[in-house]
């Protein structure tokens, strides 16, 4: 089964995943960094402001294979 590596960046910092996944294809491993962006999305603040984050997957061999981009923006309608 491949191993992926899904790392987050915050526009600030890198979190390098060192550990990885065993998934069995790229749309397992797009799954699980959507639920990766889904909980990061979910600690949220409107507090913080706009906060964009990319998830990079990729294989063992160190090449990306997909890009996720979030951008949580709060826009209070009064």
């Amino acid at each position: 089964m491949p191993r992926y590596f899904i790392d987050l960046h915050d526009g600030a910092h890198l979190v390098r995943d060192r550990e990885g996944h065993d998934l069995p294809d790229l749309d397992a491993a797009r799954a699980t960094a959507v639920r990766i962006l889904t909980r990061v999305a979910q600690g949220f603040s409107h507090a913080a402001g706009r906060e964009d984050y990319v998830v990079a997957v990729r294989e063992a061999g160190g090449a990306v294979r997909l890009r996720l981009r979030m951008s949580l923006d709060p826009d209070p309608v009064d």
